[in-house]
């Protein structure tokens, strides 16, 4: 199945980000995560370093526009096939870049494409 790495994951509970790691893994998922704080959520080791990923097909992103800026260059230099933006995450900057590259960007909720059969 799809590699997912989730940008942006969260260690708290309550968050989306955290949320979508466990409906990934439910889903037998292969399921990485980035973060700024280190840690695990349901078993997957939330890393602070984006060199220690390879492979990815699938990004799905919880970072907003202003805060994503900064990685635009190592999301496009980890060559997934896709890019998915959750809600508040949107961004047609980002979205032209991706394309450039022959990045598919998809402007969706993760956990709705999960819950629907459609990720």
């Amino acid at each position: 199945m799809k590699k997912t790495l989730v940008f942006g994951a969260s260690l708290k509970t309550d968050r989306y980000s955290n949320l979508v790691i466990h409906k990934l893994l439910r889903n037998e998922i292969e399921t990485q995560a980035f973060g700024i704080k280190t840690g695990d959520v349901g078993g997957v080791q939330v890393k602070t370093n984006l060199n220690e990923f390879q492979d990815i097909h699938t990004i799905t992103l919880y970072l907003n526009p202003l805060r994503q800026k900064q990685y635009y260059d190592v999301i496009m230099d980890l060559q997934p096939k896709r890019v998915i933006f959750n809600p508040g995450t949107e961004n047609p900057e980002f979205y032209k870049l991706l394309r450039e590259r022959g990045i598919k960007v998809e402007i969706a909720c993760t956990l709705v494409l999960l819950a629907t059969g459609q990720y």
